[in-house]
């Protein structure tokens, strides 16, 4: 497992993340703690979760009820400083007027929580999970800057931000001395490149961490799904989930059949292909896998140690969009 910096911090994270935004909600504690077993055992230092991981996201009024932060927070009992854990706050947590959002209030009555599901003193990066449009900035930044303050949070950063979002933030951060961010969470694949228009032109200018979600397009870029079949039994889409269907387009089934043939003609998966060519950007800090059973842990080492053939991703990049 290779190691890189997250930004300009000083902080070293695992090339793969473990996402675990199955944990409570398709898979249960048992094989969730297995699955961290193996990540930890495999070199894997980094752990991205969320408050709103667990059964709630699957209600009509979608909630955060926090069985991911609970598990992950039981598992890591005895090794909590063995890992950089990451999660993240904004999205609801109740049906209350302060039960979501990026005020004072919640971030402060929800950072709490949070420690006490997760079992610790601390939180290693603490994210905004989307930029806030109830609040002043200036709120937010403020209390991030207070809860790093305070010792617990250590470092900050965001996710789903649009380039000129983390220019903004950080841009008060400087004129406030506060705490700025130093990664991005953004969803990055071969179906999925739009980041490469403004966010990693911006970060790499800027300095600023990129960790990547959904870098087989929630399944898609294993070839699994086809167009006109069955859902295939214990699949995410399966289990219903709601933005996996939107890659369920002519687009992006034609797509997953080129990269195949691809694939195909450099004797190799076509996960493996789709993992290695995300870890390969030099801008991609640490891309999470959002692991449901063992094997896509182990799957997923795997990938990033296959070398790809030279020139194979240039031309990729250059033939294919």
């Amino acid at each position: 497992m290779k190691y890189k910096r997250l930004g300009k911090s000083g902080l070293n994270v695992s090339e793969l993340c473990l996402g675990t935004m199955a944990f409570g909600r398709w898979i249960d504690e048992a094989a969730s703690s297995e699955i961290i077993d193996i990540a930890l055992d495999a070199g894997i230092n980094f752990i991205d979760t969320a408050n709103f991981y667990g059964k709630g996201q699957d209600e009509e009024f979608k909630y955060g009820t926090g069985e991911s932060e609970e598990i992950i927070g039981r598992a890591l009992k005895g090794r909590r400083d063995k890992v950089v854990l990451a999660t993240k706050v904004g999205n609801p947590m109740g049906r209350g007027q302060n039960d979501y959002g990026y005020s004072r209030i919640h971030f402060m009555r929800e950072v709490e929580h949070q420690l006490k599901r997760l079992q610790t003193d601390y939180i290693d990066y603490y994210q905004v999970h989307r930029f806030g449009t109830d609040t002043p900035l200036e709120e937010t930044l403020r209390t991030l800057n207070d809860l790093v303050r305070q010792g617990k949070v250590r470092y900050i950063g965001c996710s789903n931000y649009a380039a000129w979002q983390i220019a903004k933030s950080n841009s008060i951060c400087d004129k406030m001395n506060l705490e700025k961010y130093i990664a991005v969470q953004s969803q990055y694949n071969l179906l999925r490149r739009e980041i490469e228009n403004e966010i990693m032109p911006f970060c790499k200018s800027e300095e600023v961490g990129i960790m990547v979600y959904s870098p087989l397009g929630r399944g898609m870029l294993t070839g699994k799904y086809r167009m006109g079949s069955e859902l295939p039994e214990n699949s995410r889409g399966a289990h219903g989930e709601q933005l996996l269907k939107n890659y369920f387009t002519e687009r992006d089934y034609k797509l997953v059949e080129a990269y195949a043939e691809i694939a195909k003609a450099n004797d190799v998966t076509l996960p493996k292909l789709a993992m290695s060519w995300v870890v390969s950007h030099p801008q991609v800090s640490s891309a999470i896998i959002g692991a449901s059973k063992p094997y896509h842990v182990t799957d997923a080492v795997e990938a990033i140690e296959w070398k790809a053939p030279d020139g194979l991703f240039e031309t990729i990049n250059s033939k294919i969009r």
